[in-house]
């Protein structure tokens, strides 16, 4: 099978999370656990890159915008404004305001970073998935949306230790869309 790549002149579309073995992304607004080794993955992979969030991933960042990379918040919520960010009414224009930046930057991909709804939005328009696999399964109330098997291949893999500051062992793995 070939890959499916975005269409030429235009950045890959790529999602990036942490889930657990049964799926969680998060909890009551937060991260189900602690992996300080992935944030610094999380923030070397999407640095200078625009990223994209929906308005409750957007309020419960620690420090708002996301330096280094355009914020990028996706809301119905009339009137919202995201300080240091962008708001954007739809994933799809939400896109095409990431492409744009990533034109004007160079970069080949924008990433779409949560929470649980904006990932089942993106998924279909995705190109690549950095998922960071986490060795746990913890209570949540978001779910990541289920991968359809044949549809993706494994480009990488690394396998990681918990260290200083993580809860448990995890594996960042990319899949690119066959």
């Amino acid at each position: 099978m070939r890959k499916a790549e975005p269409a030429a002149g235009l950045p890959a579309i790529c999602l990036i999370v942490a889930r657990g073995r049964n799926g969680v992304i998060g909890t009551q607004g937060d991260l189900p656990w602690r992996l300080s080794s992935d944030l610094k993955h999380f923030k070397a992979v999407t640095s200078g890159k625009p990223i994209i969030m929906g308005r409750k991933t957007w309020d419960s960042l620690p420090r708002r915008p996301l330096p280094g990379r355009l914020n990028i918040v996706v809301t119905r919520q009339t009137g919202f404004a995201a300080e240091g960010g962008q708001v954007a009414g739809d994933l799809g224009t939400a896109l095409v305001m990431a492409a744009a930046q990533a034109q004007a930057d160079s970069v080949d991909e924008v990433f779409v970073i949560g929470g649980a709804q904006i990932y089942a939005a993106a998924l279909g328009n995705a190109h690549r998935l950095y998922i960071t696999e986490v060795e746990a399964d913890p209570a949540g109330d978001a779910v990541f949306p289920t991968l359809e098997a044949g549809q993706w291949s494994e480009i990488s893999r690394e396998v990681h230790e918990a260290g200083p500051g993580d809860e448990y062992n995890f594996v960042c793995r990319v899949l690119e869309r066959v």
